[in-house]
C-alpha cells in the first residue's frame, strides 16, 4: 500500500511539475484559441452586417431608378458599383436611361460598371451594352467586348455586330455557334436562323446539333 501511495505521490509531484514548466504555454494557447473563435465570429457578424447594408443601399437605389429620380440613382448606383449588386443596378438604370432616351447615358452606365461576382450578371451586361453600342454604329467597339463569348445571348450579338460591319462570314460563324448551343424548342431558335440566311448561311437541323 505505501508502494501505491508513494507511487501516487510521485505522479502528482510530476503533474504538478509538468503544470509549473508548461502551465503559461497551455493558459497562451487557451487564449489564443478563444481569441481566435472570437475573432471568426466578429468577422461573421461583420460580413453580415456589410452584405445587409449593401443590399439596403441596392433597394435605394433601385426606388430612386423606379421612381424616375435618375441623377439620384446614378449616385446611389456609383457606390455600388463592385460586385453583383453594381452590375444589377447598372442594368436596372441603363435600362431607365435607355427608356428615357438617352442612349448615350445608358452606354456609360454599363460601361462603367464593374466585372460582377456572378460572371451570368456580366455576360447579361455585356450584350446589352454591345446592342447599344451597334445602334450607336461602334459596332466595332462591340465585336472587342464580346471577343471569346461562349454563351448563346453573346454570340448572337456578336454576329450581329459583324453583320453590322458587313462581315457576313464572321457573323454567320457566331450565328452557327449560337445556334448549336440552343435546344430545338428554344422560343429565339427562329429568330437566330432567319439573322443566320440573311447572313447567307443554312440553318442546319435540329436533330445533327
Amino acid at each position: 500500500m505505501a508502494i501505491e501511495l508513494l507511487d501516487e505521490h510521485e505522479q502528482g509531484e510530476r503533474v504538478r511539475d509538468w503544470l509549473r514548466r508548461n502551465g503559461l504555454g497551455l493558459l497562451a494557447g487557451v487564449a489564443l484559441g478563444l481569441a481566435i473563435i472570437g475573432g471568426w465570429q466578429w468577422w461573421q457578424r461583420q460580413q453580415l452586417a456589410e452584405r445587409m447594408q449593401v443590399g439596403e443601399s441596392y433597394q435605394a437605389a433601385l426606388a430612386s431608378i423606379r421612381a424616375g429620380q435618375l441623377d439620384q440613382g446614378r449616385t446611389r448606383a456609383a457606390a455600388l458599383r463592385d460586385g453583383a449588386y453594381g452590375t444589377l443596378v447598372a442594368l436596372d438604370l441603363a435600362k431607365a436611361e435607355l427608356e428615357a432616351g438617352d442612349r448615350d447615358a445608358a452606354i456609360v452606365t454599363l460601361e462603367q460598371a464593374a466585372d460582377g461576382a456572378d460572371p451570368a450578371f456580366d455576360a447579361v451586361r455585356r450584350q446589352r451594352l454591345a446592342r447599344l453600342l451597334i445602334d450607336a454604329g461602334r459596332a466595332e467597339e462591340a465585336t472587342e467586348l464580346l471577343a471569346g463569348a461562349g454563351d448563346v445571348g453573346g454570340l448572337e450579338a456578336l454576329g450581329d455586330a459583324r453583320f453590322a460591319l458587313d462581315r457576313r462570314d464572321q457573323a454567320r460563324e457566331a450565328y452557327a455557334e449560337a445556334l448549336r448551343g440552343l435546344d430545338a424548342n428554344a422560343p429565339q431558335r427562329r429568330l437566330l436562323e432567319l439573322k443566320l440566311t440573311q447572313a447567307g448561311g443554312t440553318p442546319p437541323q435540329p436533330e445533327t446539333i
